[in-house]
């Protein structure tokens, strides 16, 4: 397994082609809270999934360079439809909504979970789910269900960690020793975990370049 603590080893100029990728025109398209809402797509996926208040929206907007595309809140559970966003044309963004938020009703609580799980065993366009875990708190339980249930639907995942920057360097280097612990025995998971602070734009451009070969073009373009 890669050195997690480090970025992926990316040529500069897949840095900067997911710079240029990342700072196209980015529309926000629907918000499902219906299978047969979601719209059909003819590019590539990537979705961000995360438990509530993990930072989904947050780095959404990082990655694109833009404060308000996916609405941040300090609510647990603000987000509760499938939002898809159109990256020049190239990449569909899914902001998916947060699991785990035990405050909210148990019926709306079970639908979330339910059109998450549907969304993401039948989307065959959809070549990465980001995992997005809080660096201070690791893997909790509903993470790891969705990962299985990823290994299982054989989605290609990564772990991103968020939240960086209110860790230190010693405990985020134990929660990254931990997490390969534990990742190794998902087949689902891409190796190498990225660190990430969408505050400090920490491991913003590494991401960018990682999710921006998932169109199947490249620098050249």
């Amino acid at each position: 397994m890669n050195d997690d603590t480090v970025p992926n080893d990316l040529p500069p100029e897949w840095l900067e082609y997911g710079r240029w990728l990342f700072a196209q025109s980015c529309d926000f398209k629907i918000g499902a809270t219906r299978m047969d809402q979601i719209p059909p797509s003819d590019v590539p996926e990537v979705a961000f999934a995360g438990r509530s208040n993990v930072g989904k929206s947050s780095l959404i907007n990082a990655l694109t360079g833009r404060n308000t595309l996916a609405r941040t809140s300090h609510t647990p559970g603000r987000t509760q439809q499938i939002n898809f966003f159109l990256l020049g044309e190239r990449l569909s963004l899914v902001d998916l909504p947060g699991y785990g938020y035990a405050k909210a009703s148990k019926a709306k609580v079970a639908a979330w979970n339910r059109l998450i799980r549907d969304y993401l065993r039948g989307r065959p366009n959809l070549r990465r789910v980001c995992v997005l875990v809080d660096a201070r708190h690791g893997l909790k339980p509903p993470d790891v269900e969705v990962m299985a249930m990823l290994d299982e639907a054989a989605v290609s995942y990564q772990i991103v960690l968020t939240k960086t920057d209110k860790t230190k360097p010693e405990a985020l280097a134990r929660t990254l020793e931990t997490l390969r612990g534990a990742l190794a025995k998902h087949i689902a998971c891409h190796p190498h975990i990225e660190t990430t602070s969408a505050h400090k734009k920490a491991g913003i451009a590494e991401l960018r370049a990682g999710l921006a070969e998932l169109t199947g073009e490249g620098p050249s373009r």
